[in-house]
């Protein structure tokens, strides 16, 4: 069975490895009798239907590069989120898919507003490794940001904080989930070093209840290695 995997502007989004997400994902599905097709969507291209949607993370600078297109492919993004594709989007491309970046100096990106949450830029700089805890175990990670961002009621963060910043460095919160998007803030790359959490968005990507196992043992030593390192 082949897989389609979209990674949207993999040239300008890809801080701190996040392209090692999507290598994380594609050999899963190998290890499970998947074969995945990854397929880049840049600047000006259209989004194709999928099986999974990967946005990876940048900088100010990356995010007014694409803010024109990206804005294009707001109805698209807000069609698909909510209609339930899974959808994985890490710091910068997390921050998309709110309403709005209102930076420091006060300017404002307006965004896709496919999802009810804004971030605010701060002067100060969150940054270093993180754990939080989820529904599908704790999840270790790297955070980098000065963005806070805040969530509506209506949705619910990804996770709470145990060690670290966070959406804000406020409410103790965590990414965002809805429905079958996930955004965090966790670069890393994040799956590789938590495999229940790999295992959860590749089990919504093919609409199953369970995968075959397949052995995590150094997976799953290292990840309970940094969460005792960082707690």
């Amino acid at each position: 069975m082949a897989v389609k995997i979209v990674h949207l502007y993999p040239d300008e989004l890809n801080l701190y490895g996040d392209s090692g997400n999507i290598a994380c994902i594609v050999k899963r599905l190998y290890l499970r009798g998947y074969n995945a097709e990854v397929v880049n969507v840049g600047v000006g291209e259209n989004i194709p239907s999928f099986d999974l949607l990967f946005i990876g993370g940048g900088q100010d600078r990356e995010m007014m590069a694409i803010n024109k297109d990206i804005k294009r492919k707001a109805e698209a993004l807000s069609y698909y989120i909510h209609k339930g594709n899974t959808i994985l989007a890490i710091c910068g491309g997390y921050q998309l898919l709110g309403e709005y970046y209102k930076m420091s100096n006060g300017s404002v990106m307006e965004l896709t507003g496919a999802l009810p949450f804004f971030t605010e830029g701060s002067r100060h700089r969150m940054i270093g490794n993180t754990v939080f805890s989820t529904p599908f175990g704790n999840v270790v990670g790297f955070e980098n940001h000065s963005g806070k961002t805040y969530l509506s009621k209506d949705i619910a963060p990804l996770g709470r904080i145990i060690k670290g910043f966070g959406n804000n460095a406020e409410d103790k919160t965590e990414g965002v989930i809805f429905k079958n998007t996930f955004g965090t803030y966790a670069h890393g790359p994040v799956l590789p070093k938590n495999p229940s959490l790999a295992d959860e968005i590749i089990k919504r990507m093919l609409g199953v209840d369970s995968l075959i196992n397949i052995d995590d043992e150094l997976e799953n030593k290292c990840h309970r290695q940094l969460i005792l390192r960082y707690t």
